[in-house]
């Protein structure tokens, strides 16, 4: 089941304000996107994206949790969860939980979306009503599947610094293309590319190629 969406703003605000507003037949009033802190440990996550601004400290708890139904790098869960947070034991409820109760918020659904290195951006959909259909919370995942592209482009706007042809020559040695060949595509001169590799390195902070595409990716930007 597919939620059209007609998108008039390119700005990561306005993308999750008109997704939000797609989504209020099913009771969304808040939208979270957490993804990996690209200068952090392997288990920290950051705050991408959030909606509206007023759960936006509930968000940060949301992000500097490890309990979101078993540790959250230790989990089988599937791509996409749904849970009950009002069901939650009020004697050990989490900070994230107690201040999303607090907003009103009864009901999340969860979409993953994958990264590189264990990693991933991770989609939270929060409800003020107990979700009892399935149809419902299947209908909110597939409208993040859907609109996932839109709003990863939205992300590597807002958080990244690198030039289209810096993330073009990343993307070109992600896919596993030598500088000479990357140099074909683009119809440049090798030095041209290893230039821009080179200043994306530096941007991202790190020594060798393949760290600059892990953190590419983890930006949101290849």
């Amino acid at each position: 089941m597919g939620i059209p969406v007609n998108f008039d703003s390119v700005s990561l605000d306005g993308v999750l304000s008109d997704w939000v507003a797609a989504l209020r037949e099913f009771s969304v009033e808040a939208v979270v996107i957490l993804g990996p802190d690209p200068f952090g440990g392997n288990e920290d996550r950051q705050v991408v994206a959030v909606h509206p601004p007023v759960v936006a400290e509930a968000a940060n708890a949301l992000a500097e949790s490890r309990d979101f139904g078993a540790r959250w790098r230790d989990s089988d869960a599937p791509l996409v969860a749904w849970q009950t947070i009002a069901r939650s034991d009020p004697m050990h409820s989490s900070r994230w939980r107690m201040l999303w109760l607090a907003h009103g918020y009864q009901t999340l659904v969860r979409v993953e979306f994958s990264l590189p290195a264990g990693r991933a951006f991770e989609c939270f959909m929060f409800s003020p009503r107990e979700l009892t259909d399935r149809a419902d919370a299947a209908a909110m995942a597939w409208s993040a599947l859907n609109i996932w592209p839109l709003v990863k482009r939205s992300i590597a706007q807002a958080r990244s610094t690198l030039s289209r042809r810096e993330r073009e020559c990343l993307e070109l040695a992600f896919e596993g293309l030598t500088a000479r060949e990357s140099s074909q595509r683009l119809q440049c001169s090798e030095r041209t590319v290893n230039y821009h590799i080179a200043n994306a390195m530096n941007k991202l902070r790190v020594d060798n190629k393949m760290a600059a595409i892990q953190r590419a990716c983890f930006l949101g930007a290849i």
